[in-house]
């Protein structure tokens, strides 16, 4: 999985690069506007264009059967009946190019997440960071107050590492019901760093970026594949790891879309499906 997120991720990267220092709403049209065009192209390559043309012309002329003989209900019945067994033939058609787009849409959604679903943290603000332990939660309370022998070894000897530029807020702060260890921490300057997360004699690493700019910023670091799925921005952990999720809490960001502040899918999702549906005819794709 990590292959293919990385291949995906360079492409991504690659053509966000220009729009890196802007407002984050510039960037998004234009890949939805590139996006638009390649779902058009993916749906006429991978459908049956001239199935889909022939069934659209019969539901058309069931509409005008409808208005025609609109005082024969006999008539009236049967073309209700044959409109809506078009319709299931309709998405029959088109259930092929949609299972070609789902996979590749989902990956680029997720890559996109990581440029435009956080804001950047800025210099002085702080951020959380959490660490999840393998193992089985325990009953037990926080951090200088429950029982040693209640944890597991790892979650005892678990320690942040933090590079110079960051600095720990609070020391860390052991959640038992959840096997979880969290600390505070907060930038003195802005750039890339990596944490590392040592337990017992192993260290795992996670990226921080401190920037304003809209760069990829990878919330978590798991091995669970629907994660890996989900937040593509860093390989899993090796088998036996000693924890199983590392996260940075970024804030989420909304963007402006026509004054509304919203989550940047919703844009992206509106401005590709206008622009398809724009395109379709003068591109001669039947949708």
């Amino acid at each position: 999985m990590w292959i293919i997120n990385s291949i995906f991720g360079v492409v991504i990267d690659a053509a966000l690069f220009p729009f890196r220092g802007m407002s984050p709403m510039i960037g998004l049209t234009v890949f939805s506007l590139v996006s638009g065009v390649g779902m058009l192209y993916v749906f006429k390559w991978t459908s049956d264009q001239e199935g889909l043309e022939q069934v659209k012309r019969k539901i058309h002329a069931g509409i005008f059967e409808i208005r025609l003989f609109n005082d024969d209900m006999r008539a009236i019945f049967a073309a209700q009946r044959d409109i809506f067994r078009y319709n299931f033939s309709y998405l029959r058609l088109a259930l092929t190019p949609m299972l070609w787009m789902i996979v590749p849409f989902v990956l680029i959604v997720a890559q996109l997440q990581m440029h435009y679903g956080y804001e950047g943290l800025a210099v002085g603000e702080p951020v959380i960071v959490k660490v999840t332990l393998v193992g089985e939660p325990v009953a037990g309370n926080g951090e200088g107050t429950g029982n040693g022998a209640a944890r597991s070894v790892a979650a005892a000897d678990v320690e942040l590492e933090v590079p110079d530029g960051l600095r720990l807020e609070t020391p860390r702060l052991f959640i038992p019901s959840l096997n979880e260890a969290d600390w505070r921490l907060v930038a003195d300057e802005p750039g890339t760093y990596e944490l590392g997360i040592r337990v017992g004699d192993e260290v795992y690493t996670k990226s921080v970026k401190v920037s304003s700019r809209v760069v990829r910023r990878s919330r978590i670091r798991t091995d669970r594949f629907l994660d890996q799925l989900l937040y593509p921005g860093e390989p899993g952990f090796p088998p036996g790891a000693a924890v199983t999720a590392i996260e940075v809490l970024y804030p989420e960001r909304e963007v402006n879309f026509l004054g509304w502040h919203t989550h940047w899918l919703v844009p992206f999702i509106i401005i590709s499906i206008v622009l398809a549906l724009a395109l379709r005819k003068p591109l001669g794709i039947t949708l």
